[in-house]
């Protein structure tokens, strides 16, 4: 019965040296350190953005040439025109003085920038030569071209208020007759262009049509490139060239 005792009391004895030696070599290996937290990225760098207007003092109809660059956008944006490239130019013909304002949003925040455009005032018409104007003179004061962007002839949406003005003139004075001429600037070539300059003209007739003038007072003729109303070879003359121009029929 000793015997026993003494052979159960080794057996636990090295079962609690065996635990022991392992829990001592589990103390001693080496632990695994933690991985580094990620570096933070860099700072974004924020965006810049520049306007400009030229020329920034106009007349009444006459159309300005917006110009923008910026860096580090994704978003450009210009308030009464909409999303536009973060670089580039737009023809713009403003009705009054107008502060046109650009936003640039990019991953490093957001930048503005503004440019502003004075519109003169009309001069006001005597009262008596007023009185006396005649159809043609009153015509020639209130009628007012339409602009077009380059390559496109669609009516801008910043050229409805004088197509409004035009239609409702000729609604107006309904025994005035008027043909409209389609131009374009100097680029491309010649039949290309007097493609381009008729689908202006029926695309002003076609607008007038559907404000109530009629159809057989409005007769259309393509001109191209042929007779600009401004030779210089930049953006600012261009535009003024690309136009439907409403001449009185006598």
């Amino acid at each position: 019965m000793k015997h026993a005792t003494v052979t159960t009391t080794m057996r636990w004895g090295a079962a609690l040296f065996a635990l022991a030696t392992i829990m001592f070599l589990a103390a001693c290996a080496p632990k695994k350190l933690a991985a580094p937290p990620p570096p933070p990225p860099p700072n974004a760098t924020a965006p810049t953005a520049s306007l400009s207007a030229n020329p920034n003092t106009v007349d009444p109809g006459q159309p300005t040439t917006l110009t923008w660059q910026t860096t580090g956008a994704t978003d450009v944006s210009i308030d009464g025109i909409g999303p536009v490239d973060p670089i580039g130019s737009r023809p713009v013909t403003p009705t009054e003085s107008t502060t046109y304002h650009l936003i640039a949003k990019g991953a490093g925040g957001t930048q503005d920038a503004t440019a502003r455009v004075t519109v003169n005032a009309a001069p006001a018409p005597a009262p008596a030569s007023a009185s006396n104007a005649t159809e043609e003179e009153l015509f020639s004061q209130s009628v007012k071209d339409i602009y077009f962007d380059y390559d496109k002839y669609e009516i801008r949406p910043d050229q409805q208020v004088a197509l409004q003005g035009d239609a409702k003139f000729l609604q107006q004075h309904a025994n005035i007759r008027i043909t409209v001429e389609g131009h374009s600037d100097e680029r491309g070539s010649t039949e290309y262009n007097l493609a381009l300059s008729a689908n202006r003209a029926d695309t002003v007739k076609n607008a007038l049509i559907q404000a109530g003038v009629g159809g057989d007072r409005v007769k259309t003729i393509s001109y191209g490139k042929e007779k600009p109303f401004c030779s210089e070879s930049n953006e600012s003359c261009w535009q003024q060239n690309r136009r439907g121009h409403f001449v009185y029929e006598k």
